[in-house]
């Protein structure tokens, strides 16, 4: 999770510097959506999770740890795929493969543990 962290980050931070994206910025809209308080809480929610579960994952008893590794990197991986409809940049791509990637280890991880 920490990893994928990661490439979110990194991935965010070069979006920032493509023109098209400031232009869209400027005008109030990421990806045809408006930046506005629900755009940005709804962001802050999906960037958290993957954060969270870093500790989650550790805390949580293995059985609950196991499901909720596998269906939340199952939605992760779905949302990162959907991203890149219509995406024409190679990093963004790249990125985005690498994530769906993380995602589905985590899965595989996750399916193999123990469920004590």
């Amino acid at each position: 999770w920490a990893s994928m962290m990661f490439l979110f980050a990194y991935g965010d931070i070069f979006t920032g510097y493509r023109t098209d994206v400031i232009d869209d910025l400027r005008a109030g809209e990421l990806g045809g959506f408006e930046v506005n308080q629900a755009f940005l809480l709804a962001t802050s929610i999906y960037v958290a999770i993957p954060s969270l579960m870093v500790f989650l994952s550790r805390v949580l008893r293995p059985a609950v740890t196991r499901w909720v590794n596998i269906v939340l990197a199952a939605l992760y991986a779905v949302t990162i795929a959907l991203s890149v409809i219509g995406e024409g940049w190679a990093y963004f791509i790249f990125l985005s493969v690498l994530e769906v990637a993380l995602a589905a280890l985590i899965a595989w991880h996750a399916w193999r543990w123990p469920t004590r």
